[in-house]
C-alpha cells in the first residue's frame, strides 16, 4: 500500500512509530525543561492535596473506638460522614482547578510551538503524529508529577499525626491501603493531565503550516 500524499503536491506524509514518538516527546520536555515544570506543578500541587486527603481518610477509618469518647454512636457516624463529604468537596473542587491550570499551560505551549509544529507538517508530520506527541508528553509529566506529588502530600499529612502519636502512627496505615491510594492518585493525574491536553493537542493539528511558519511568536 503505497503512503498518503498531501494535496497535490505530492509530498509523502511521515508516520512514525510509537517508540520514535516517545523518544521526541521527551526531547521536547528535556528542552523545554522550566516550560514542562510549570505545567507539572499544577498536577503535582493538586494530586499532593488529593494525596493528604488520601491519608487523612486512612488515618480516621482505622482511628481507635476510643477516640471519640463522650459522643453517641449516631454522632460519630454523623461527625464521620460530614468530614469525609467535606474532604471529597475539597478535592473535586482542587482537581477541577488542577485541570483547568494544565489546560492553560498546554495551550501556551502550542502557541509557542507554532514554528516547530509547521517545520514537522511540512516535512510531512501526520495530524495523528503531533497529537500523538503531545498526548505522550502530557502522560510522561503526569506520572512523574502525580507520583512526587502524592508523596509530598502524604509527607504533609502525616507531620501532625506523628507529633501526637510518634511511632503508634503506623499501626494506622496499612501498607496495602496507602499503595492503593498511591495508584489511584498516579492514574488520576495522569489522566485529568491528559484530558486536559486533547484539545490543545487537536488544535496543534489543526493548524495550517503556512500560518504556523508566518506566527512571531
Amino acid at each position: 500500500m503505497s503512503e498518503p500524499l498531501i494535496g497535490g503536491a505530492g509530498q509523502r506524509q511521515v508516520q512514525l512509530p510509537l517508540r520514535k514518538a516517545f523518544a521526541i516527546a521527551m526531547q521536547r520536555i528535556r528542552v523545554r525543561l522550566w516550560r514542562s515544570m510549570i505545567t507539572a506543578a499544577g498536577v503535582l500541587l493538586g494530586i499532593a492535596f488529593l494525596g493528604a486527603t488520601f491519608t487523612q481518610m486512612v488515618l480516621a477509618r482505622h482511628e481507635p473506638a476510643g477516640a471519640r469518647a463522650g459522643l453517641s454512636e449516631r454522632t460519630a457516624a454523623i461527625q464521620a460522614e460530614e468530614e469525609r463529604m467535606r474532604q471529597w468537596w475539597l478535592v473535586g473542587v482542587s482537581l477541577m482547578v488542577c485541570t483547568v491550570g494544565i489546560a492553560n499551560s498546554m495551550l501556551m505551549a502550542v502557541t509557542e510551538r507554532f514554528k516547530e509544529i509547521g517545520t514537522m507538517k511540512c516535512l510531512g508530520a501526520l495530524d495523528s503524529f503531533i497529537v500523538k506527541l503531545f498526548l505522550i508528553e502530557a502522560a510522561v509529566l503526569g506520572v512523574a508529577a502525580s507520583a512526587l506529588g502524592f508523596l509530598l502530600g502524604f509527607a504533609a499529612a502525616l507531620v501532625a499525626p506523628l507529633i501526637q502519636l510518634g511511632g503508634g502512627l503506623w499501626t494506622r496505615l496499612p501498607a496495602g491501603e496507602v499503595l492503593g491510594w498511591l495508584l489511584v492518585s498516579v492514574v488520576t493525574g495522569t489522566t485529568l493531565t491528559v484530558l486536559a491536553t486533547i484539545f490543545p493537542a487537536l488544535q496543534a493539528a489543526r493548524l495550517p503550516p503556512a500560518a504556523a511558519l508566518r506566527s512571531e511568536v
